[in-house]
């Protein structure tokens, strides 16, 4: 309608899966490991039962091509053989329905080896997704610039959501940024934001990320107009050694220019109750004032 601004689509954000590849070759059944290893766990969930209904249907219709190779089954009715290449994919041997045909006991043979692969393949993936350690934690969903003694400094938090330490914790943080050349060619670029306290030896609470912008910093000048031109991001990465799993494990997150807060601050989150203890409101994790 006229006088009515469209809404801009959101921008698409590093390792996001809002960029859209095209022309990128398929490596087929080589990286399905990989992607039945990141799929979502309903979806992943979902995958298994739907492969185990296809594998079972199409047993029991080569099952019915010979009327007479199972014991019991009624000729014609695809239930039956469905159900009992179920219980040959499982192992159950109810006994009420058998192989009697070279034809049927071949393919019962070759169902249980298939089925004894999938079995592998299947445990191989839960394990692997139950036993992977994850990071939980999490971040502020903005970012703030705010005067610190009296240098402009760009903060953002993060927390570990578990009850645990992630030991010899330390943060990178870096600025991607689109730039031109003579030529009229874009690029992407990446600056180091160097944060005042790159390393922790014990991360359980809150830390407070911060890069003071100073002459020598790549923020230096710009305002929240200009990283937008540029097409910014800041990127924050943490790594560190989870004590419980004694694994090595990171989190990320990212800002876009409308999500970084000019003249603000963090609320105060930390707190001593009366008893001496110190207190985390995180009812107030994302607030600024």
């Amino acid at each position: 309608m006229p006088g009515v601004r469209e809404k801009e689509p959101p921008r698409a954000r590093l390792g996001h899966d809002q960029v859209t590849m095209t022309g990128l070759p398929r490596d087929g059944w080589r990286d399905a490991y990989h992607r039945l290893l990141t799929l979502p766990t309903p979806t992943f969930l979902a995958a298994l039962a739907l492969a185990f209904l296809i594998v079972n249907a199409t047993f029991g219709f080569l099952y019915m091509l010979d009327p007479k190779g199972i014991a019991n089954a009624r000729p014609g009715r695809f239930w039956d053989y469905f159900f009992f290449s179920v219980q040959t994919l499982g192992t159950l041997g109810y006994g009420v329905l058998s192989p009697v045909s070279l034809y049927a006991n071949i393919l019962v043979a070759t169902e249980v080896f298939l089925g004894l692969l999938n079995l592998g393949v299947a445990t191989g993936l839960l394990f692997a997704r139950i036993s992977r350690p994850t990071a939980r934690i999490m971040f502020s969903n903005r970012a703030v610039v705010t005067p610190l003694n009296g240098v402009p400094t760009l903060m953002m938090r993060a927390a570990n959501r578990r009850r645990n330490l992630v030991l010899e914790a330390e943060v990178s943080v870096t600025l991607a940024y689109d730039v031109t050349t003579l030529e009229g060619e874009k690029l992407r670029r990446f600056a180091e934001l160097t944060p005042v306290r790159a390393r922790t030896p014990l991360f359980f609470l809150t830390w407070q990320i911060m890069h003071q912008i100073t002459p020598e910093s790549p923020l230096h000048g710009e305002t929240a107009e200009s990283l937008e031109a540029k097409m910014a991001e800041v990127l924050v990465v943490i790594r560190g050694l989870d004590e419980t799993f004694v694994s090595t494990i990171h989190a990320r997150a990212s800002y876009l220019p409308d999500e970084i807060i000019w003249g603000r601050r963090f609320a105060d989150i930390l707190s001593t109750t009366a008893e001496g203890r110190r207190e985390v409101d995180f009812t107030r994790f994302h607030d600024v004032d």
